[in-house]
């Protein structure tokens, strides 16, 4: 029973990190290819995985409620069950900005963040793939690390975007929607470096 219990956390972990990714690859596609005249099909089809990144966070919580026996610490499944639920919820939150901010073209910097959006979700589902093997994983802390480089290349990427628009845009509404986007675009990465962090602590706790 023991055994069945873990691969359900587990797998629900990976299921989480799977919606993060496709997430993470319908805004990029959405954003690539910008049209504002169809921005709510993107936000239907989102919407859809944020609900059923949702219904995976719930079904983790209700199991650790009768749960006898657990893998890892009942605090650890939660939290890291919220953080990759928060991915998707940033992820979402980017695509709704777009919409009732009435966005009619993307900034190239802007691009380049959501690219790094991709790659740590990428990363991010390699790292909850490792998980269940986590005492004897080769790569796993290798994951870990390449978030975290990616969130610092985010980092620098978001202060440059903000420099430049603060000091080359004269329209305060433009300064405005784009000053909140780009800090959601940073909160994506980030949210991906808590699950990474999250994990990094959990190995050291149950090594």
């Amino acid at each position: 029973m023991a055994r069945k219990n873990d691969a359900f956390y587990f797998d629900s972990f990976s299921e989480c990190g799977k919606l993060a990714c496709q997430a993470a690859r319908l805004l990029a596609d959405t954003m690539r290819d910008f049209d504002p005249d169809r921005i709510e099909e993107a936000m239907e089809s989102m919407h859809a995985i944020e609900q059923a990144a949702d219904e995976r966070k719930h079904d983790v919580l209700d199991a650790l409620v009768t749960a006898f026996v657990t893998p890892i610490e009942r605090e650890d499944i939660a939290v890291l069950s919220d953080y990759l639920d928060t991915v998707v919820d940033r992820i979402e939150g980017v695509l709704l900005r777009l919409y009732f901010d009435n966005i009619r073209s993307i900034r190239p910097d802007a691009l380049r963040l959501v690219e790094m959006i991709e790659r740590t979700c990428g990363e991010m589902c390699k790292l909850i793939d490792e998980l269940p093997q986590f005492k004897r994983s080769k790569t796993l802390r290798e994951h870990v690390i390449a978030i975290n480089t990616v969130e610092e290349e985010a980092d620098s990427v978001y202060i440059a975007a903000m420099r430049d628009l603060h000091t080359g845009c004269d329209d305060p509404m433009i300064v405005f929607t784009w000053h909140e986007i780009y800090t959601f675009l940073e909160y994506c990465v980030d949210s991906c470096e808590h699950v990474a962090d999250t994990v990094d602590s959990i190995v050291m706790k149950n090594s």
